[in-house]
């Protein structure tokens, strides 16, 4: 059994906030694979379904991401799992819009909701981290990640949401590596053969075969007419 937490926080306000693209992962999930409806527990929300042959419990936690882990460690003693069988979706500032990469253990680099989890379930969970990109400035970073997806994002925004989709029954499996060629295949697919074939420019000039006419203009003139 696994447990796919979404880091943002509930309410409409939030709801297209970069902060919150890891309750979106989750949500497309839910909804491409008919989980069952979302309900209220462990401080959070809650959907279960399976994915491939794994059991697999959705957790959209209602803590505000500052307070995530109160909510995630609830849902983990509750299922009796281990730090192992939690995934962790979430914005990732240093990461360009568009990238995700799967990450098993580490710091939690200042964000907030990682913070609160490492606190109450420890480091030794996997994360799948969705690059948001950065301001350029450490004094614009609240403003940033609270501010909604500008429509220009929205392509990229739904590629990714798509491919973590695509990918999730991989994830739940633990194999990180298919799951990131799905997010891949969504956002940067393989360009089409043309089947065109490109000419051999190695081929020499063909020689002239003709041998050389010692006669001059005004003689093959000549000749041309003769009867």
């Amino acid at each position: 059994m696994r447990l796919f937490v979404g880091l943002g926080n509930p309410g409409g306000k939030y709801a297209e906030n970069r902060h919150n693209i890891g309750f979106m992962a989750v949500e497309r999930i839910a909804n491409d694979y008919g989980f069952a409806p979302w309900r209220s527990k462990f401080q959070g929300k809650v959907s279960e379904g399976t994915l491939g042959h794994e059991k697999v419990v959705l957790l959209k936690p209602d803590t505000f991401m500052n307070l995530s882990g109160q909510s995630v460690g609830e849902a983990m003693r509750f299922y009796k799992l281990t730090p192992a069988d939690v995934v962790v979706f979430h914005d990732e500032l240093d990461l360009a819009p568009g990238k995700v990469r799967v990450k098993t253990g580490g710091g939690h680099a200042g964000h907030n909701g990682l913070r609160s989890i490492h606190q109450h379930i420890g480091a030794d969970y996997d994360r799948v981290r969705m690059g948001i990109g950065h301001p350029g400035h450490k004094d614009r970073v609240a403003g940033y990640v609270l501010s909604d997806f500008a429509k220009a994002e929205q392509n990229w925004l739904d590629d990714v949401l798509r491919g973590s989709s695509d990918g999730a029954a991989a994830l739940a499996l633990g194999d990180g590596g298919k799951f990131s060629n799905a997010v891949a295949m969504r956002v940067a697919p393989p360009r089409p053969s043309t089947g065109k074939k490109t000419p051999d420019t190695t081929t020499s000039p063909k020689k002239d075969t003709q041998k050389d006419d010692p006669r001059s203009a005004m003689e093959k003139l000549r000749d041309k007419f003769k009867s």
